[in-house]
Order: structure tokens, then sequence, then C-alpha cells
């Protein structure tokens, strides 16, 4: 399961979706660190399906979990060259531009 937020300005929908099981780590690697704050991702646990749901409203997306970025590779919102691997954890973000 996948642990979603999202968070509505006038003109963006941000979607935060991380793994379930990585909700309160904090990464590390090299020059990179993420916190996978439970202030930021947990608010609904959500099924894959409705992460790409999810994934088809929002503008901007901050994405952390193989489970999710894959997710988003499939639904074609990411590139496998955009992801980036922190402890051997997929971090990617996307936004959309009209």
């Amino acid at each position: 399961m996948i642990w979603t937020r999202v968070f509505r300005t006038p003109t963006d929908i941000l979607l935060a979706a991380a793994d379930e099981e990585l909700i309160g780590r904090e990464l590390k690697e090299g020059k990179f660190r993420l916190n996978v704050s439970v202030n930021f991702y947990k608010e609904i646990l959500v099924e894959d399906s409705a992460l790409r749901d999810l994934l088809s409203m929002c503008s901007v997306a901050n994405l952390v979990g193989n489970r999710t970025v894959d997710i988003a590779i499939e639904a074609g919102y990411i590139s496998k060259e955009n992801v980036i691997y922190i402890q051997g954890v997929a971090h990617a973000q996307f936004t959309t531009m009209e």
C-alpha cells in the first residue's frame, strides 16, 4: 500500500506519495538526504489503482519508494533515467505544464 497526501493551491494539485514501509524514515546517501515525513506523506493509504488515479489529477508529484515510482513509470509520468536512488530507494518528482 502507498501513503498519499494531496495539497491544493489555487493553481496546482501536489501529490506526495510514499511506499507504506518508508514513512518516518530518513534516507541518506552521499549528497542526498530525504526525510519521508509523516506530516508530508501520510494521510490516506491507497492501493496501486488509486495512486494511478491521483497521478492523473495532479500537476506536481513527489514520489518515494520503489513501488510508488514504478507505478509512475508504468503510467508514463516518470522516465527511468530521471529516478534517483537513496539507500536503494527510488525517488522522483514531476510537474506538468500547460
